[in-house]
């Protein structure tokens, strides 16, 4: 197990000396200007789940390096994010930068947002924050808070099931090898024993209900195919599981003005 305190300190660290890797082996897919919702490469500019951004202000949660909230910006949304890592950040600069599109981005962590009530259109997420937090909930909570009524969540993460199967994306990774409802987070742990990183498992179930007992109402959930003549594999993600498993789930919300708390 790990607390909330040890899973922020956890994946703080592990994301700050991550960061120049990941950004160096998937910026080219991301793009710099580039919103997509999963390694299946889902993009925003085609499916429109924030709906029309342009004049709205809208937050982005674990922001990585910024490619999705300054694609926000270049369409004319006043956007903002918060990103827990601050090598992250020297990323989301750097490509500000290069790109010639600035996104404010604050270090913060993502159940304790820095942002005042009913201050946000829309909030999204992509595979950013709620997969590394112990509590989800804590999250969807604030986010309620920050939205404005009817104002739209969206937010995506390694689809549930995938959890039952090994991260490979090859013949092996097609074989489930532990149960769907354990719910023992996935930790690595330093030669000290202390938690070097730490990921969460919910089930579809867990999400529906975390998301509803925020106050936020779900009007979707996307499952995206992998596409034809996409053979870009990433971890566990590949054309291979791709054609039989799903391996994102994109969680479409608002907050219901009839069920403000």
């Amino acid at each position: 197990m790990a607390t909330a305190a040890e899973t922020v300190r956890a994946n703080h660290w592990w994301w700050d000396a991550a960061a120049d890797a990941y950004q160096a082996e998937h910026g080219a897919f991301l793009g710099d200007v580039r919103f997509v919702w999963g390694p299946e490469g889902l993009d925003e500019a085609d499916v429109t789940l924030l709906g029309d951004v342009a004049g709205r202000r809208v937050l982005e949660i674990g922001s990585g390096a910024g490619q999705c909230g300054r694609w926000l910006v270049a369409r004319g949304a006043r956007a903002v994010a918060v990103e827990l890592s601050a090598r992250q950040l020297w990323h989301s600069r750097r490509l500000d930068g290069r790109s010639g599109v600035r996104l404010p981005a604050v270090q913060a962590d993502a159940s304790r947002l820095p942002f005042a009530e009913r201050s946000f259109d829309a909030v999204c997420s992509s595979y950013g924050a709620l997969p590394f937090v112990a509590d989800a909930g804590a999250v969807c909570a604030e986010v309620a808070r920050v939205l404005r009524p009817g104002g739209r969540f969206v937010f995506s993460v390694t689809h549930p099931v995938r959890w039952s199967f090994p991260d490979d994306p090859g013949e092996e990774g097609l074989t489930a090898v532990q149960s769907y409802f354990d719910r023992l987070p996935y930790v690595e742990q330093d030669e000290e024993g202390v938690a070097s990183y730490v990921e969460h498992h919910r089930t579809v179930g867990d999400w529906v209900r975390i998301v509803v007992g925020s106050g936020l109402r779900l009007l979707d959930i996307v499952e995206p195919e992998w596409p034809v003549g996409h053979d870009q594999a990433w971890g566990g993600w590949s054309p291979l599981r791709g054609r039989l498993l799903p391996g994102t789930a994109i969680f479409v919300c608002d907050l219901d003005p009839g069920n403000l708390r």
